[in-house]
């Protein structure tokens, strides 16, 4: 893995895709006040989608549910990366790039989630099979605040200066 232990990688992963949360997070809160937030959108998307291109790089005999959260992610990635960049959030655009990012960031925190009841000894044995109500519930929450911030981005985001972008 890029001449780095698995050790090494797995902190360096999950060290980018935590600087992809908060950045996003402090994007999205930007996104609230038609503030198109550049640095911190910058830093989003491309930390998340490196994030996304490093979880590929881990050795897996086969195709997991963690590689199509990966490639689904992407997918709105480059969706929301053409949206700021190539079309300046101008007409559908903005929507799209609203939707896209929002859902890309709580696929982050989707996968954080999992990974928290996975590896945190407290929440391991409250959930140890993922399927238990506190999981559950964590889990759903999270969708319906990011479903929320996505219908409330999509509404609010109307940046003023959208060629300077």
């Amino acid at each position: 893995m890029m001449g780095m232990s698995l050790v090494i990688f797995t902190l360096l992963h999950v060290l980018i895709s935590l600087i992809g949360i908060v950045a996003g997070l402090i994007a999205a809160i930007g996104w609230l006040k038609s503030d198109p937030s550049r640095v911190s959108t910058a830093i989003f998307l491309a930390t998340t989608i490196l994030t996304s291109v490093t979880g590929f790089l881990f050795p897996a005999p086969k195709l997991l549910p963690s590689h199509i959260v990966g490639l689904i992610s992407l997918v709105l990635l480059v969706l929301a990366t053409f949206a700021f960049y190539g079309r300046h959030l101008l007409g559908i655009w903005r929507p799209i790039y609203t939707i896209t990012a929002t859902l890309s960031l709580y696929l982050n925190v989707f996968v954080l989630g999992i990974q928290a009841f996975l590896k945190i000894p407290l929440l391991q044995s409250w959930a140890p099979t993922q399927t238990e109500p506190v999981f559950l519930v964590v889990q759903g929450a999270a969708f319906l605040l990011f479903a929320l911030l996505a219908i409330l981005t999509t509404a609010r985001f109307r940046p003023t200066q959208l060629a300077t972008l």
